[in-house]
């Protein structure tokens, strides 16, 4: 699998869309919002805990595991004709998730 390059993921924030191929992705908002927040820090991991703060919002009262439930849609949406991507999204054991782009040839 070729490493995806910032071309060939354009993101429209405004429609909430991204693209592989010129295929549009097919997932939620939050999807959409938790994919945004990775790629604008790669190789960083983060718990559940900051994901929540960071995407859903300081003030929303949901349990930590809704992160998980999430991360598997957008691991699910990741997975294109076009290639399988969801192994960008990582598991942190012990801490959470990350996204990044190493390893991917």
């Amino acid at each position: 699998m070729a490493r995806p390059k910032r071309s060939r993921w354009p993101n429209d924030g405004e429609s909430k869309r991204i693209f592989i191929a010129d295929q549009p992705l097919d997932m939620g908002p939050t999807e959409f919002n938790l994919l945004q927040f990775f790629m604008s820090h790669p190789e960083r991991a983060y718990t559940r805990g900051q994901l929540l703060d960071q995407v859903w919002g300081a003030n929303v009262y949901v349990e930590e595991r809704t992160v998980d439930v999430h991360i598997r849609r957008l691991r699910k949406a990741l997975q294109s004709p076009s290639g399988d991507y969801s192994n960008l999204i990582q598991t942190v054991r012990g801490t959470g998730y990350r996204f990044s782009a190493r390893g991917i040839v």
